[in-house]
């Protein structure tokens, strides 16, 4: 029942990464609906993450007090609702549904996270929250090269998203019915205040802190660069086809799908969680080095991508770690206090890059090469820092609790 239950909650991640990346695609036919620039969608789709973040916490929480089974269907049908507002073409209706996706959606990702801590052995933690982020992140390759091709066929984007909102009503009706009831222990005194003594515990850890910096790092070039502005910087760096853009740019959620339970597994086999942290930081940073700055023909073309997912899978390892550096029963709390300190960085920083490609290119907003190489060279040196702090953790794989 545990299996099926994880399979459940990984599917919804499915889904709702296919929402988060989406996106991407229709930049353009979303400029036209809502009638903005380029900058003004960037940052409307950029709201997923303003409620991804804080609602992590409230997701980490809920499912430490009351269990996956009466928590999770509310998030799924959040998303819905999200996808449904999103889908008027009205501003403000798109903002808040935008919002509600990221809101809805983390409960997603929390709630795989918790079932396998709960009902797992801790030999196999880090293979399955990598096999959990895989279903998220084949969610986000379907939402490129899935989506783009449905949407280059004729399909608008407000029935893409009428079609997702019904979908995300449906699964958190699935979800109610097939979830497990879980006992969860009765916890005395107030809940508010048992819930704040709870953060307070994860967040005066300096390893959670360490371990969301990381993981925020690793993951802005896949949350941003590439699920935002991956297509379009193909499109006017490299002169590429839409359909072939999609394609490239998809490559990199799909490394993912590879990546995440890859090094997962490689993790508990060899019994230390820094060892690939570290390998997988340094070959994504290599990648996006040559992303950026190398010389095209080189490499074939969907390689440098494929790899560049794959190595930032590594990033899933911080997920583990702060599970393994904090209280078991407080496996929830940790899983949302992570999110929110990784999603805060892509909420905060993807206005900031959206800004900086509009400052670099000038007033005629027409973008090339030289333009997205300056605009996001910051990616490199939070690459670089994140390895840095990477030497700071403290290994919690099993071979270390040996000695």
């Amino acid at each position: 029942m545990a299996a099926i239950a994880w399979l459940l909650a990984a599917i919804y991640y499915f889904y709702q990464y296919i929402m988060r990346s989406s996106p991407s695609v229709m930049m353009n036919q979303l400029s036209e609906t809502f009638g903005l620039s380029a900058l003004g969608v960037a940052s409307m789709v950029g709201l997923f993450y303003y409620g991804y973040s804080p609602f992590s916490l409230v997701a980490g929480a809920a499912i430490d007090r009351l269990g996956t089974r009466k928590v999770v269907p509310i998030g799924a049908v959040t998303v819905g609702i999200g996808a449904l507002l999103f889908s008027t073409g009205d501003q403000t209706m798109g903002s808040i549904g935008r919002f509600l996706q990221g809101a809805g959606g983390v409960f997603a990702l929390v709630g795989a996270v918790y079932i396998a801590s709960k009902y797992f052995p801790p030999s196999k933690a880090a293979t399955l929250i990598g096999a959990t982020q895989m279903f998220g992140m084949a969610g986000g390759s379907s939402g490129q090269f899935a989506v783009g091709p449905l949407i280059s066929g004729g399909v608008s984007p407000q029935s893409f998203w009428i079609w997702m909102g019904a979908a995300g009503l449906v699964i958190g009706a699935i979800l109610w019915f097939m979830l497990p009831k879980e006992e969860i222990p009765l916890q005395e005194g107030n809940w508010l205040k048992n819930a704040a003594g709870a953060f307070k515990i994860v967040f005066k850890n300096p390893q959670s802190i360490l371990c969301g910096m990381i993981a925020g790092l690793l993951f802005i070039p896949t949350t941003i660069f590439d699920m935002v502005w991956g297509v379009r910087f193909l499109q006017d760096a490299h002169g590429i086809d839409y359909s072939a853009a999609v394609l490239r740019s998809a490559s990199v959620p799909f490394g993912w799908i590879i990546g995440c339970p890859l090094l997962g597994y490689i993790s508990d086999r060899i019994g230390r969680r820094k060892p690939v942290i570290l390998g997988g930081a340094s070959v994504l940073l290599a990648c996006l080095v040559f992303i950026l700055f190398g010389k095209p023909g080189i490499l074939p073309p969907f390689v440098p991508g494929l790899i560049a997912g794959i190595a930032s899978g590594s990033a899933m390892l911080t997920y583990t770690v702060i599970k393994e550096a904090n209280p078991p029963h407080l496996s929830g709390t940790a899983t949302g206090v992570i999110n929110f300190i990784n999603f805060t960085f892509s909420a905060l920083l993807g206005p900031v890059f959206a800004w900086l490609l509009t400052r670099v290119s000038g007033e005629t907003g027409q973008t090339d090469h030289s333009h997205y190489q300056l605009a996001f060279l910051p990616l490199l040196l939070g690459v670089i820092f994140a390895i840095l702090l990477t030497f700071k953790l403290n290994e919690t794989g099993s071979e270390v609790n040996k000695t």
